[in-house]
């Protein structure tokens, strides 16, 4: 293909997109404005279904399958790091060495680990009621237990931080979004469907499934940092090549 019937190709392509583009605008309402109607629209069926936080009606109740999408990413995030991170047969691992941390920086992280620990659970538990969820919980969950590397050094975080464990775990809150989406098959409905019962309005049982599928993307989002660190700061600090070892020696 020559070089003028590409750009032939990625003129049509820019001017089929500008488009569409203008189509799908022209029918939005004005900037500024206080009515939208997919904002009322949601905000509706998320007090319909006794959903509080609006935001995780739409992430795991009006679009959940987008949200699966959005999960599934970062887990196949992880998965790709850990295969392009693997240990190869020219490597091998050493030992940590310890660190020394001054001692304001070790009391400070000391006392931040739990509360950030509790933090970070607080925001997954009470997604389906106030701002937060399972993505933005999960986030300060896996960072709490990287506060001990900064506290003491790598080999305190590394016995919290059995790999092979988060590594399930990770599966696990994966495997748990899909079944609850499965679940609402059985029941004749829609897979994703909000199918539970929706409780009491403002309480930590209510939105049926929301609280659910909140919970499972914290625990995959969690459990994926952390592995996702753990393989980038094992080959920072643990694993040398026979090249690097041999440049040791000499």
């Amino acid at each position: 293909m020559s070089m003028r019937l590409r750009l032939w190709v990625l003129a049509a392509g820019v001017l089929g997109t500008a488009t569409l583009f203008v189509l799908a605008c022209a029918e939005l309402p004005g900037f500024g404005g206080t009515w939208h109607p997919y904002g009322d629209r949601a905000v509706h069926a998320a007090l319909a279904r006794h959903t509080a936080n609006t935001i995780a009606s739409v992430n795991f109740d009006q679009r959940a399958l987008d949200t699966l999408g959005e999960e599934s990413i970062l887990f196949g995030s992880v998965l790709g790091t850990l295969v392009l991170l693997r240990q190869t047969r020219d490597e091998r691992r050493l030992p940590p060495e310890p660190a020394r941390v001054a001692p304001p920086v070790r009391r400070y992280a000391l006392i931040a680990l739990p509360v950030t620990l509790l933090i970070g659970l607080y925001v997954v538990a009470h997604g389906q009621l106030s701002p937060g969820g399972g993505f933005q919980g999960g986030v300060v969950v896996a960072t709490s237990l990287h506060l001990l590397y900064i506290a003491i050094d790598y080999r305190a975080l590394e016995r919290i931080r059995p790999v092979g464990l988060y590594e399930v775990a990770d599966a696990a809150g994966e495997a748990g979004y899909l079944l609850i989406g499965a679940a609402a098959l059985l029941t004749g409905a829609a897979f994703l469907t909000n199918f539970l019962p929706y409780g009491t309005f403002n309480t930590l049982s209510s939105g049926g499934t929301v609280p659910l599928l909140n919970a499972a993307i914290g625990v995959e989002v969690a459990a994926g940092i952390v592995v996702l660190l753990a393989r980038f700061l094992d080959q920072a600090v643990e694993i040398v090549s026979g090249r690097d070892e041999a440049e040791d020696e000499t």
